[in-house]
Order: structure tokens, then C-alpha cells, then sequence
């Protein structure tokens, strides 16, 4: 018997074919009902509202950052485009855009929270994520090499906490190169502690010098500018008061 004979003699095969022809044509007309529905007037966008406490995003940046980011209907709108636009205010930190029928979408955003300057650019918020934001407020400075963001601000915490018993607030937080840390205090007092090791972090070096410091620095009167903890038993200090003094003996 011819092959094309035992083909259309063989149910089974006439039904696959049926079956597969018929998905076929089903997977046809649901895309062209798609595309019919995506390509049509009848469901316009025609409201987009933003939630969110916003202190530093103005009404107009939003405006600029939607305007001709929504085409399409509201099936076709590109949430994405709308998505990305807004993102790149520099203030705005994350944002989800979802549709709410029949015409709306709705558009939630979160602000950075400005936590310190980050050198001579940008902000870090309290996530420890940088920013191009701009900021009048007073804020501590911030700096470490690429990508230290998040340790320096994390350790800022740290730092803080355990300076809180002298009284003073940290002004900057440096991270050097060759990772040794560097604060300054409100005082004007700079704290060289140096690098991280494995049986002396630079925590336990600062909890040390604010345990001490009622006893010895705290009795002096005059005005500290300069503390080196990066020994074991002991620190460093520098103060300007009687630096000038001893230069002026010895030039008498």
C-alpha cells in the first residue's frame, strides 16, 4: 500500500494532525485578538497617579521624567519605559508602577534618605547606596575607595555608637587606600585608628580610647586636634596649645 495511503487510512494519525491544527489555529486567533486588543483606541491611559512620601521630588521632575515614556493603551503601556524614566531622578531611589483598571496607572515611589556626603560628589543614603543627589543640609562626610559604600556607612554606625559617651558627634568617616580608617569628631578632634586586624579591630582600639578618655584627655583643658590609636597599649596626642609653646622655648 502507498504511503500516503496508510496515512490517511491511520485515525490516530488524522486525529494528531487535527488536534495539532487545531491549537494551530486557536494560537492564531489569540494573537490576533492580542494584537487587536493592544492596537485599540478603546482603552485609553488616561490618568497616572504617584504615591509615596516625596520631599525632594518635585511635580515638574515627574512630569519631565513620564513625558512620552506612556504610549499605547492601557494593555500596551510599557510599564518598564515609565519604570526606567523615573528612576533616573536623582533623588528617586526605587520604583513599581503596576496598571489599575480601567485607565490608570499607579506609580509608587521611595526617596533616597540622606545619610552623608560622599567625598566632593553625590550622597549616601541610609541603605549605604551612593547618589547623585544634591543636599544644603548638614551632613558627615563620607570617602573609601569604589564599591566601600556600604561598609563605611555601616561602620559610621558602629563608630557612633561607641563615641556617644564622649558627648561629640562624627563629622567624617575616611576609608584610605590601603583601608585604614580616619574620623574626625564636632570637636574638631582627629582619630587616626588605621587598619582592621585580625587580633585588634579598629573598634576595639576606639572603645578603648572612649573608656580612657575621662581619666586623661577629659582633664585637659585645652583643645585636642590630633589622636594616633594604632598601638596596642597606648595612643598618641598632639595638641596644638602646647605645640606652640615648645616652639617658642626653643627659639628663646
Amino acid at each position: 500500500m502507498p504511503k500516503e495511503m496508510r496515512v490517511w487510512n491511520n485515525p490516530r494519525l488524522l486525529n494528531a494532525a487535527a488536534s495539532a491544527l487545531g491549537l494551530l489555529a486557536c494560537a492564531l486567533f489569540a494573537y490576533a485578538a492580542m494584537r487587536a486588543l493592544l492596537d485599540s483606541p478603546l482603552f485609553p491611559v488616561r490618568e497616572i497617579t504617584v504615591q509615596g512620601e516625596l520631599a525632594r521630588t518635585t511635580r515638574s521632575e515627574l512630569e519631565a521624567a513620564t513625558r512620552g515614556r506612556v504610549s499605547g493603551n492601557f494593555f500596551a503601556a510599557d510599564l518598564a519605559q515609565l519604570r526606567s524614566g523615573l528612576e533616573q531622578l536623582p533623588w528617586v531611589r526605587r520604583v513599581d508602577v503596576r496598571r489599575a483598571w480601567p485607565d490608570r496607572l499607579e506609580v509608587r515611589l521611595e526617596e533616597h534618605q540622606a545619610m552623608a556626603r560622599w567625598g566632593d560628589a553625590g550622597l549616601v543614603n541610609v541603605h549605604g547606596e551612593r547618589f547623585a543627589g544634591q543636599s544644603e543640609d548638614a551632613l558627615p562626610m563620607f570617602a573609601g575607595p569604589a564599591g566601600t559604600e556600604g561598609e563605611v556607612a555601616r561602620r559610621y554606625r558602629r563608630f557612633v555608637e561607641l563615641l556617644a559617651p564622649l558627648g561629640s558627634g562624627l563629622d567624617r568617616v575616611i576609608l584610605t587606600p590601603r583601608y585604614a580608617w580616619q574620623l574626625r569628631l564636632d570637636s574638631g578632634l582627629n582619630i587616626e585608628l588605621g587598619r582592621d586586624l585580625a587580633n585588634d579591630p579598629a573598634e576595639a582600639r576606639l572603645a578603648r580610647f572612649v573608656a580612657v578618655y575621662p581619666g586623661t584627655l577629659g582633664r585637659i583643658a585645652r583643645r585636642h586636634e590630633y589622636v594616633d590609636l594604632r598601638y596596642t597599649n597606648g595612643f598618641a596626642l598632639r595638641v596644638p596649645d602646647l605645640e606652640r609653646l615648645s616652639g617658642a622655648k626653643a627659639k628663646g
